[in-house]
């Protein structure tokens, strides 16, 4: 390892360097991933953009440790993700990062107070503070009054911004979406991507978006493309 790579991974939020993937149909594999190598620094906001069925999803369940690489290896604040076991990834993961998708994937006999404390008091916290933690959340993003509404009571926008909320309970180094507006109208669409600029601005945490929003990747600190199973640097992005 050189030592820019391992500079890379230990002052990173996320690294990964050579990731491969490919799947089995039938007689042929398919290559989706062919060498992906990717920085995130602490704060960065980071966009990756790609025609459907590129791998964009591939490659962020990867970055999460949720999916394996077929080769490569993966980072998650400085530790190796391969190594670990299960149930040591799982609460790395717990720890470290948070998750938002195009479907807010909230639990729907839980209010949104319960959903956002829901990772706070899986790593064993306490309920009290779990609550509070949550409560304090849902403030920030502009729902103090429906703390006890359950998903079914709320609209799109506020169940995406509760599955924002969640994702930040842990107070993560980096939170990963996909596709964080896709389900929403362009109206709400801007008020979340408004919330998340004044999140990462307020909270210093990195942002990895896949996106097919050009609004969304225009407001972001790097974008990149993901074709040919590879990452490219998009020409113009800021």
């Amino acid at each position: 390892m050189t030592t820019d790579i391992a500079m890379a991974h230990h002052t990173a939020v996320l690294h990964c360097r050579d990731l491969y993937k490919a799947y089995r149909q039938g007689d042929e594999q398919v290559a989706v991933l062919s060498g992906v190598n990717l920085t995130v620094a602490a704060g960065e906001k980071l966009a990756i953009v790609g025609a459907s069925g590129s791998g964009k999803s591939t490659l962020l369940n990867m970055l999460g440790g949720l999916d394996d690489p077929s080769a490569g290896e993966v980072w998650i604040q400085a530790a190796a993700v391969a190594p670990m076991s299960e149930s040591d990834r799982a609460r790395w993961r717990n720890q470290h990062l948070g998750f938002v998708y195009q479907f807010h994937h909230l639990l729907p006999e839980f209010s949104a107070l319960e959903n956002v404390a829901m990772p706070l008091l899986i790593g064993r916290v306490a309920p009290a503070v779990a609550r509070e933690r949550a409560r304090l959340l849902l403030t920030a993003v502009g729902l103090a009054a429906r703390t006890s509404h359950k998903p079914a009571a709320l609209s799109g926008g506020e169940r995406q911004r509760v599955a924002i909320a969640r994702a930040l309970a842990t107070e993560p180094g980096c939170v990963l979406m996909d596709e964080p507006t896709g389900n929403l109208d362009p109206a709400t669409a801007q008020t979340v991507l408004e919330l998340l600029l004044k999140l990462n601005d307020e909270s210093g945490i990195s942002f990895v978006i896949v996106t097919h929003d050009r609004q969304i990747a225009a407001r972001m600190d790097r974008v990149v493309s993901l074709h040919d199973g590879r990452l490219h640097d998009v020409d113009g992005a800021p």
